[in-house]
């Protein structure tokens, strides 16, 4: 558990963030919130008790356009968060989270929007013995996704700024190991904000690039794997497998559409009918049932420098065992290395259940 959840946040933090160029200006924030956690599952009413509370505190280096990606995006930060929780309640203890984020800047720049990921690790996670209340957290390490929407003013006095507004904090080990109904936060947030070097900030500098951008249709091949566990607790985790194929359109510098298929081998799903087969015979499950799966599906890619968010929403064309329903969605990161090869990490889910975080590795031809 650790060494993948270390892995995601390595890639995330490192790849995405590598050489960037002078100037080294950056801003420091720190958020006070106050929330509740929202109740998406009734498995967690006994969990919310009380209001969370916690603090952000953040580093966000500034970008000015020296390279062609960042006025693209509207001159965006990236950066590091620290998040403590108290989620003020017994059974689910206390998180401490680390993330990497970029904030999106609208509205000249008012609007701040901020998007992190991360790993958080929690204090009391799901103990059979001394915390089965716990079902939200099966795991003391969990991967975590971190939003942000703050009204935000930057140096207002001698570098000083002031910011507002709402955040959104998930936690989740993506079934990993069960159980893993998670929890989702909904925070009120107020701080401020120092611009380090604020008397030598440079001017932004426009876009130079050509309005047009043209690429013929590339074929991308990949393999992801990883471990996860079913619903039921103790049945084990076991590893999976899966192969996609898909074939990929540029619209514009920023963003591609995707069509494809995968074929899914996931052992869980076969002790999982086997358990059922065995341990409730009103299921009508013969134990024999085929455990693979074959997908079709469409999908968006968001390019952001060498990094692009993926989204997918896929359909089971080959469906023998009935588990979750027959459409999945996939979210995640993929890191380019050269113009060919990548890496990716990415949660596949049905609906907002997740089933399983990705580790792939693919070529773009």
């Amino acid at each position: 558990m650790n060494r993948f959840l270390a892995s995601l946040f390595y890639l995330f933090c490192v790849t995405a963030f590598a050489q960037e160029e002078e100037p080294n200006l950056f801003t420091i924030d720190a958020d006070f919130f106050y929330g509740t956690v929202l109740e998406h599952n009734p498995d967690i009413s006994h969990l919310i008790t009380d209001h969370p509370s916690g603090l952000i505190l953040s580093y966000n280096r500034k970008t000015y356009g020296f390279k062609d990606w960042e006025s693209r995006f509207n001159y965006p930060d990236w950066g590091f968060s620290f998040v403590y929780q108290d989620m003020k309640n017994s059974y689910l203890g206390e998180n401490y989270s680390l993330y990497a984020h970029y904030n999106f800047y609208f509205l000249k720049r008012n609007l701040n929007f901020r998007i992190g990921q991360g790993i958080a690790y929690t204090t009391n996670p799901y103990d059979k013995n001394t915390n089965f209340r716990n079902n939200a957290y099966g795991s003391d390490l969990m991967s975590t996704t971190f939003l942000m929407f703050n009204y935000k003013k930057e140096n207002i006095f001698k570098g000083i700024g002031l910011q507002a507004g709402i955040s959104v904090i998930h936690y989740s080990n993506a079934n990993f190991r069960a159980p893993n109904t998670s929890t989702n936060t909904l925070a009120f947030n107020v701080g401020a904000n120092y611009l380090f070097n604020y008397e030598n900030e440079p001017d932004y500098i426009p876009n130079s690039e050509e309005k047009k951008y043209k690429e013929p249709i590339k074929y991308n091949f990949v393999l992801r794997a990883g471990v996860n566990e079913s619903d039921v607790i103790d049945v084990g985790q076991y590893p999976f497998f899966i192969i996609s194929a898909y074939a990929d359109k540029r619209l514009n510098r920023k963003s591609a559409i995707q069509v494809g298929t995968d074929i899914f081998f996931s052992k869980f799903l076969e002790e999982l009918i086997h358990f059922y087969s065995v341990a409730y015979p009103e299921f009508d499950i013969k134990g024999d049932e085929d455990w693979k799966r074959v997908g079709v599906f469409v999908g968006h890619e968001l390019f952001i420098n060498k990094m692009s968010f993926v989204s997918q929403l896929g359909y089971y064309v080959y469906y023998p065992y009935d588990f979750e329903g027959r459409i999945y969605n996939r979210i995640g990161l993929k890191r380019y290395f050269g113009d060919k090869m990548f890496g990716a990490i990415t949660l596949k889910s049905h609906g907002a259940k997740a089933e399983a975080v990705e580790f792939g590795i693919g070529i773009r031809l």
